[in-house]
């Protein structure tokens, strides 16, 4: 028997004349303002305001109105993150489709009605986390339920395939205040301009998660410390960030599997004294890890990163619109360490992109472009290239069929000539150990530390 503290948004809103499948934001917002209004006192027995828990059982629910957390110790929970690929369904023919199993996301589901606003990522978000004044968010909770989308929309391209554009200004979770110990966990977000943003974050958890097929997948913004980013599968659309931290200290990103198509898997701008770790990153495009706006004392280890060319069909027009010799990771800033990672870049030669004045038509593995003190050391660096194969029928061609072909492609390759690390000319005072012959290297060794591979 739950406790008074306890809501099934189902029958709570059928006994307060509501309608959960209609419009799941109304009902938490009512819910939240009851649990405001029977804990109204701050401090009685050394207690007053425990929160409670809003349980989603497995459903579609609508959401028309904006769901708004201005209170602690609150956990939205519900049965399933319900997760399936939108992408593949909106890039196959409705024939199939008559053919499919199921069609949309399932589990605890939330449909983002919200008209969207891309100047406004809060606006058009499912759940706004905000309140003023002291003390900030504290233990709120969200676990175990799907925030979709539903739609793309057209985009300045103007290109017919919309599903394909990443764009429609809505936002799975948007956290706007101030907050500490928020666990996202075990959540299905898909088909969002934005899946989570959090501003102004300490100790925060993003656990367990399914956040895909959005445009941008995780952005800790304002400025935080001590959080974590772990065992997550995660990947954004080819315009925006799959991770993405600004003005972090403390950060721990490890563990999470992080798909192609993101124009960048992990970006960190400002962020220092910070842990990047034994996470899988793969990529159709340069710029997968970047380090910039003075990124400073972090360590990259033991990472394994795959850039290779787009194998499925409806994605292959579009990319991030860098070329190869901006470098798969990317370092502007000080004292950085990057250190016994895997790097593999496996693509047909045709596929490299260099702009027309690069003399070097290499592909760039690490670049430092500005700092001092970087670390870069005992990097294993692979480059292969292979002709690509035309699919032998239809079933060849599907998403899944032909990304793992290419994945476990590793036989009759030949050796790609890369630029293993590649030093500028500004960044000065740097440390380059083992991490390649000296003609795969571009570092000068009278203002940098340089050892090649015999």
């Amino acid at each position: 028997m739950h406790s008074h503290n306890f809501y099934d948004v189902t029958t709570w809103a059928l006994e307060h004349q509501l309608d959960a499948f209609n419009d799941i934001g109304a009902v938490i917002n009512a819910i939240v303002a009851d649990i405001k209004q029977r804990q109204n006192t701050v401090d009685i027995n050394d207690g007053g305001k425990p929160g409670a828990t809003i349980f989603i059982p497995a459903g579609d629910y609508h959401l028309r109105t904006q769901a708004v957390i201005n209170l602690s110790y609150l956990k939205i929970v519900g049965e399933g993150h319900g997760f399936t690929s939108s992408s593949i369904r909106f890039n196959t023919t409705p024939e199939e489709i008559k053919q499919w199993h199921e069609v949309w996301p399932g589990g605890s589901r939330i449909i983002n009605d919200l008209t969207g606003n891309q100047q406004d990522e809060a606006q058009g978000a499912a759940i706004l986390v905000k309140r003023e004044g002291n003390p900030r968010l504290s233990s709120i909770e969200f676990a175990n339920f799907c925030i979709d989308g539903l739609h793309f929309v057209a985009d300045a391209s103007g290109r017919p395939d919309v599903e394909n554009t990443y764009e429609n200004g809505k936002t799975g979770i948007y956290i706007a205040s101030a907050n500490d110990s928020t666990r996202i966990t075990e959540m299905g977000i898909i088909y969002c301009e934005h899946g989570l943003t959090i501003c102004d974050a300490d100790a925060l958890t993003v656990d367990n998660n399914f956040v895909a097929e959005c445009g941008n997948c995780i952005e800790l913004r304002g400025s935080g410390q001590a959080s974590k980013i772990s065992n997550n599968l995660i990947g954004a659309g080819y315009k925006g960030y799959s991770i993405y931290a600004c003005n972090f200290g403390g950060l721990l990103i490890a563990a999470n599997n992080v798909f192609p198509r993101g124009k960048s898997s992990i970006h960190l701008s400002n962020v220092t004294r910070s842990n990047i770790s034994a996470n899988r990153l793969h990529s159709f495009y340069a710029g997968m890890l970047i380090l910039d706006q003075g990124s400073s004392e972090n360590l990259v280890g033991s990472n394994h990163l795959l850039r290779d060319h787009e194998p499925w069909a409806p994605m292959q027009d579009y990319d991030n619109g860098l070329s190869d010799d901006f470098g798969m990771v990317v370092i502007a800033g000080n004292n950085n360490s990057v250190i016994g990672n895997h790097i593999s870049q496996c693509i047909d030669a045709q596929f490299l992109k260099f702009p027309a004045d690069c003399t070097d038509k290499r592909p760039v593995a690490i670049k430092v472009q500005e700092g001092s003190g970087n670390y870069i050391a005992t990097n294993h660096i692979v480059g292969t290239t292979t002709k690509t194969q035309e699919p032998k029928d239809a079933l060849a061609s599907a998403c899944f069929n032909t990304q793992v072909a290419a994945l476990l492609t590793t036989q009759q390759l030949q050796k790609l000539e890369m630029l293993h690390v590649e030093v500028s000319p500004q960044a000065q005072g740097n440390t380059v150990l083992d991490c390649g012959k000296l003609s795969e290297l571009s570092v000068d060794a009278t203002t940098n530390t340089v050892r090649a591979l015999p």
